[in-house]
């Protein structure tokens, strides 16, 4: 009697644990399509702007060519768009000879901005590329907010949260499954389902550390509007009291933004700039050009440290430390996107991507089998037992 209950718990048990990987990876999968299929092409993004032509390159010069100061960039930027404001500032990525300005019609968050990229040793204007339009463009909306701003960011990370679940339960169901099988057995002689049933399994696993680590990661991204908007509420607030109740400061009474640029240097040596908000703009305060400055270790590169200095005097106001949460935030994302080991961890990041896309297509595909042959099964069970 006690064999028989513990036989029954198990099943029922297991029966639980399939309801819910069945209804999680159900609810989920289109999505998770979406992405890892829109995720392909983002991994080798640089290499496809260079196939495309959209890579801007700095003109070869000596490595010891002087630079001109940020100030006259800011300047040719700012004549290309008289009637728009400067929104940021960043040096090129892989490329510090250039400056990307980015401008809006107004310092609120928009999506109507226009780029602009400058020389930094001559100054001269080398492009206005459109950041807003293209392929590249298309994969990149779709893969982060479906078009659909911060609502489409969040129901992306709940799809996440569904993926994760679907996972954990999928590795509950593995070992009850392959206690009969040796590991990686694909029943080739059997039929089709069964072969990918098999597949399904084994590609299932053997991404399962890799699905968990970038699903876990794209779930906090999607949080990172509000992550970036607590961070500001919970220490710019305190920081930026002395300023209550002052207008934004206007162009016309601004420091210098290079004299700016050497005080937040000083601040946090040993690091390298990586944007420029400018006052009034979301990352900064009316009062302020905030400096996000990251470090020159593998790891410190991946973290920002915020250098706030007065946009009217260019004397340094703070320079706090990024709380844990926000850390944890910048630190998912490489891990997200495989960025930080070059050719290498690209490919492996590519390989794992197409291994999880057969992954939900197989599961997918077996869901529909299962559904098309059910009717049919129940169909002859009622003719036989109505002869």
């Amino acid at each position: 009697m006690a064999f028989f209950d513990l036989n029954f718990m198990q099943n029922t048990t297991i029966k639980a644990w399939a309801w819910v990987h069945k209804w999680s990876s159900l609810v989920c999968t289109v999505f998770m399509l979406l992405l890892c299929l829109t995720g392909l092409p983002l991994i080798f993004h640089h290499e496809i702007g260079h196939l495309l032509g959209t890579e801007i390159e700095a003109p070869p010069m000596p490595a010891d060519t002087p630079r001109v100061s940020l100030d006259e960039v800011l300047s040719v930027a700012r004549a290309q768009y008289p009637d728009r404001v400067v929104q940021f500032a960043s040096p090129g990525e892989d490329d510090d000879n250039l400056w990307f300005v980015t401008m809006t019609p107004t310092p609120e968050p928009t999506t109507d901005f226009r780029s602009v990229v400058v020389d930094a040793r001559t100054g001269e204007l080398l492009a206005q590329p459109r950041f807003d339009e293209g392929f590249m463009w298309i994969m990149f909306k779709l893969h982060v907010d479906l078009f659909a701003g911060l609502a489409g960011k969040l129901f992306l990370g709940f799809m996440g949260l569904l993926m994760l679940v679907a996972i954990v339960s999928g590795t509950v169901l593995y070992a009850p499954f392959m206690r009969k099988l040796s590991f990686g057995t694909v029943r080739r002689e059997r039929q089709t389902h069964v072969k990918w049933l098999d597949l399904h399994n084994l590609l299932g696993i053997v991404t399962l550390v890799w699905l968990l680590v970038v699903g876990a990661t794209g779930v906090i991204n999607t949080w990172a509007d509000l992550v970036i908007k607590y961070w500001q509420h919970d220490q710019l607030t305190s920081i930026l009291q002395p300023y209550q109740g002052q207008p934004t400061v206007p162009q016309a009474q601004r420091a210098s933004v290079q004299q700016s640029l050497d005080v937040a240097h000083q601040a946090a040596p040993n690091t390298k700039l990586y944007f420029i908000a400018f006052p009034g703009t979301s990352f900064s305060s009316p009062h302020h050009h905030t400096f996000f400055l990251k470090g020159n270790e593998p790891l410190t590169s991946k973290l920002m440290w915020p250098v706030l200095v007065d946009a009217k005097t260019a004397q340094l106001t703070a320079a706090p430390q990024m709380p844990w949460y926000v850390k944890t935030l910048l630190l998912s994302q490489p891990l997200h996107f495989g960025d930080y080991g070059g050719r290498p961890m690209q490919i492996i990041w590519a390989l794992l991507d197409i291994a999880s896309i057969i992954v939900l297509g197989s599961g997918l595909y077996l869901w529909l089998r299962k559904r098309k042959t059910a009717p049919k099964a129940m169909t002859q069970t009622n003719n036989g037992v109505n002869a």
